[in-house]
């Protein structure tokens, strides 16, 4: 059993049937629960992850708890040691990585996670196997 940490892109992709990365989501996350890995969603990814629903209003956002609670994927609040994290993080890498990515990053790093899945291929190399989903 390990932890695999997801990235808004993930969530995102599993949840819409026509997103680019949907048929890699399943897979992957599929592969993950195969394993018997634990699911983390960092709260900054989840707040990502409602922006869309919030414009279409409380359904839309009940979908997506429900969707979390169902896969099943714990949302890990952000607390110091991984905001402290993801500042040196950014202080490192710089421009090459925003806050947002910096934070599952460092939620990753801080749980001792055993892999990060992201659509993301533009981060910078860390000490956690970063699995990039393909497009299509």
């Amino acid at each position: 059993m390990g932890l695999t940490v997801l990235n808004a892109g993930v969530v995102i992709g599993l949840l819409d049937a026509g997103d680019v990365h949907h048929a890699a989501a399943v897979a992957s996350v599929r592969a993950a629960r195969d394993r018997g890995d634990a699911l983390v969603l960092p709260a900054s990814a989840y707040a990502e992850c409602l922006v869309a629903p919030h414009r279409r209003g409380a359904d839309a956002v009940a979908v997506v708890d429900r969707f979390l609670d169902a896969l099943p994927a714990r949302v890990e609040p952000v607390d110091r040691a991984i905001a402290a994290t993801a500042a040196a993080l950014r202080a490192t890498h710089g421009a090459a990585l925003r806050l947002p990515d910096g934070l599952v990053i460092a939620t990753a790093i801080v749980l001792g996670a055993d892999r990060i899945l992201t659509t993301d291929a533009g981060w910078p190399a860390v000490a956690i196997p970063v699995e990039v989903l393909p497009t299509g």
